[in-house]
């Protein structure tokens, strides 16, 4: 069976960390409030003039390395964003040619937080299909520019950082085994950005409600993982790792919970990411191969959810 494979991982990180303490001093809140109630205890900021293309670069051009490809191989990317340097074009073109590629293929995908887990599935469809070889899949924000930074329940969650995988069409059971996504227009008005160059023709800044976010995240999040396990044939005891978005320690231990996972297979990162918003899953997903988590044969459950909402996770066997 053709599969396709992660042969490759990597991520990136803006230098400018911005700690709970800076924060307090800016907005009324305290270091032990945000970590109680979200778990964060940092975030990385992107430099004036830093954009979400050159963090994208960074994390595909260090996924190429660990992969031991050049960009020369990849004849397809898919860039997972909220956040593109402009309305177009595509942010996925502008890192094809900052990569020196004059060839392939190179779009986005726009499905906020849940962005990679689409870009994943759509780039699983089009490698196992035959209409492409080699892919880089990238999620990568610089959320910090929709903040407003006056709102203490939002600007203490967000982050900017890329995080992007190399993916192969490979005959083999390890790979991409299930894929399931959702979506839902009902909720909008949850979890939103208020402009937009269609309406107000300004970027606009982030607007949540944070309880009902939540609430539909934990059973949301639940569900999907137990489908997309149902349509690879395995169950929960079958996870070895859990890589989840990062929007909030206390999502993930309910996830956890939910599935009778233990919270010690959960790969963790929001404490020094925040919320990366697409780009949350393969930061996670590369920490977590770099440190050695994450073996061959391990069966990882991804999953995220974000504004639409839309939700999603894919099984994958390392």
């Amino acid at each position: 069976m053709i599969r396709s494979r992660i042969i490759g991982t990597g991520s990136y990180l803006p230098q400018h960390i911005l700690s709970n303490a800076e924060l307090a001093a800016r907005v009324d809140t305290s270091d032990e409030w945000i970590i109680e109630r979200t778990g964060i205890r940092q975030r990385h900021i992107a430099a004036k003039g830093e954009f979400t293309s050159d963090l994208g670069t960074a994390a595909a051009r260090a996924a190429l390395a660990n992969a031991g490809i050049d960009a020369s191989a990849i004849d397809l990317i898919i860039v997972a964003t909220a956040t593109p340097d402009q309305t177009f074009p595509a942010c996925a073109t502008v890192i094809q040619h900052k990569l020196g590629m004059l060839h392939g293929v190179a779009f986005d995908v726009a499905a906020v937080c849940s962005g990679f887990l689409y870009a994943l599935s759509v780039a699983d469809a089009m490698l196992t299909s035959g209409a492409h070889r080699t892919a880089l899949v990238i999620g990568a924000e610089t959320f910090s520019r929709l903040l407003d930074w006056e709102d203490r329940a939002t600007c203490v969650l967000f982050g900017d950082g890329a995080g992007a995988v190399v993916l192969r069409a490979d005959a083999g059971e390890a790979g991409i085994l299930a894929t399931r996504l959702h979506s839902d227009g009902r909720y909008n008005d949850l979890l939103y950005v208020d402009g937009g160059p269609g309406s107000t023709g300004t970027t606009g800044k982030l607007r949540m409600k944070g309880k009902e976010v939540f609430r539909h995240a934990v059973t949301n999040l639940a569900n999907v993982m137990t489908e997309t396990l149902a349509a690879a044939n395995l169950t929960a005891g079958d996870v070895d790792w859990v890589v989840p978005h990062q929007a909030n320690l206390r999502i993930l231990e309910a996830t956890a919970r939910k599935l009778n996972l233990p919270i010690e297979r959960v790969v963790v990162t929001v404490d020094r990411h925040a919320n990366t918003s697409a780009a949350s899953v393969p930061l996670a997903l590369d920490c977590a191969v770099a440190d050695g988590r994450i073996k061959a044969n391990d069966l990882l459950l991804l999953e995220a959810m974000g504004g639409g909402f839309t939700w999603g996770a894919a099984a994958v066997r390392w």
